[in-house]
């Protein structure tokens, strides 16, 4: 969380391209939670995150910005459509549903949090419970001689486990047997407590029941992961930092949520789902006390972002109360040609590198000249601008026609280095984005 405005938007530069205003206020909004966690307590609470709106086309990078923060910053982050929720009484997700999300990933990144810092206790666990199967421990009653013996052969055989030599060889091991998933996060707390009072009862007698199962050592090692974790981790510790972590420094972006705006040129100005929705949200993004099966969870400081094309509506077009709660807006630009040329050729891990490193797995070296990667660019520009505007997204179905021969022919191209340049480029795309009819089904 230490990071500095400019670290923040240095670091999100590696994966977006422009897009430097919204790159900014959410930098600016995450900066202040951390400035906010240095204050006096009775001050904390007063400040509460300043919520974002961000306008914009599809595929312009609008979840990508804080999906890479959440990810680079270990913060717990969901992201939901708003189209997908109904308003209460009628059939449909309740919006409270996307607060139990967001609990449901901070308890997983607690717990893999503290797996990292138990990991040396874990798998001497797991060392153990695979060399007791290898080497059945010795009587009680066994000499010393025959003690120091054993002692002997286990630590070889320690060695050995650790070296990874007895990786293919197999054991049975003993799991715990699991009759019930109770891992459902959807169902209003009432309910989740009683499908989990259900299942103690069935479980009566069997629940501490286990299975058999011959693996291998390698499998061995991660199936045993899970037990040890349980045995050795303060589960209810891990709940209480959950919980705390998800209302401090969670983030719920809520994309589509120009879907449920109610166009004042619409006829349907009273829908009751879509302005329902709009209500139920108020509550939560103002500030609330949840229930969820872990415990009750205020959303007072979870920051809302919030995401929309806006092509049919507009932000006004929202009801006034949720504006409100809105009160930073962002417009994002659609993507030029230029900027379409620099997702290809300067982002971490960019479309071009990911097709390199999938044909390279088929021993084939694929090499793309700048001017095929400007010509590609082109190509993705003037189909988002005759056809709908997709943003970078048209960037994938360009680049998937391009290598799509090379791709289904990849075995007989083994050990060889193919070269994609202009002319390629040209010769297997130009016809299709010049004829307007075959682009609209193939691009």
């Amino acid at each position: 969380m230490n990071l500095t405005p400019k670290e923040i938007v240095r670091y999100l530069d590696e994966y977006v391209i422009g897009q430097k205003d919204a790159k900014k206020i959410i930098a600016i909004a995450l900066r202040n939670r951390y400035r906010r966690m240095q204050l006096p307590k009775e001050l904390q609470d007063e400040i509460t995150p300043k919520n974002i709106l961000m306008i914009g086309n599809t595929g312009v990078g609008k979840t990508e910005i804080a999906r890479r923060l959440a990810k680079s910053l270990d913060l717990p982050f969901v992201k939901v459509e708003a189209s997908k929720y109904t308003e209460v009484g009628f059939v449909g997700r309740d919006v409270e549903s996307m607060v139990r999300d967001l609990v449901a990933n901070a308890i997983v990144l607690v717990k893999e949090i503290h797996k990292e810092k138990n990991k040396e206790a874990i798998e001497e666990y797991v060392t153990k419970k695979i060399l007791e199967k290898l080497l059945p421990p010795l009587p009680k009653m066994a000499s010393e001689e025959k003690k120091a013996e054993y002692q002997k052969s286990y630590e070889k055989m320690k060695e050995r486990l650790l070296s990874g030599e007895l990786d293919n060889l197999r054991i049975e091991i003993e799991l715990p047997k699991n009759s019930f998933n109770l891992e459902d996060t959807n169902l209003p707390p009432e309910l989740a407590k009683a499908q989990e009072s259900i299942a103690k009862i069935f479980t009566i007698g069997v629940s501490k029941e286990k299975i058999k199962k011959e693996v291998t050592v390698k499998e061995a090692k991660e199936l045993l992961k899970n037990e040890a974790s349980e045995n050795l981790l303060d589960m209810e510790q891990i709940k209480q930092e959950a919980l705390k972590k998800a209302q401090e420094e969670g983030i719920i972006f809520i994309d589509e949520i120009d879907k449920i705006a109610v166009s004042s040129s619409s006829s349907g100005r009273q829908d009751p789902s879509k302005e329902g929705v709009q209500r139920d949200l108020l509550p939560i993004v103002e500030g609330s006390t949840v229930s969820t099966k872990w415990g009750p969870i205020k959303t007072d400081h979870i920051l809302f972002i919030a995401a929309g094309a806006f092509h049919l509506s507009k932000p006004s077009d929202l009801i006034p109360e949720l504006q409100g709660r809105f009160p930073l807006r962002v417009e994002l630009d659609s993507l030029d040609e230029e900027a379409l040329y620099k997702i290809l050729s300067q982002t971490k891990n960019s479309l071009i590198k990911q097709y390199q490193a999938l044909l390279a797995v088929e021993g084939v070296e694929l090499e793309f000249t700048d001017d095929a990667l400007r010509t590609i660019a082109r190509y993705a520009y003037n189909a988002n601008q005759k056809l709908e505007d997709i943003g970078a997204r048209r960037l994938h179905t360009v680049v998937e026609n391009l290598l799509e021969d090379i791709s289904f022919e990849a075995d007989e191209h083994k050990g060889e280095k193919i070269v994609i340049d202009k002319e390629f480029v040209d010769s297997k795309l130009g016809e299709i984005v010049e004829n307007e009819d075959l682009a609209k089904y193939i691009l």
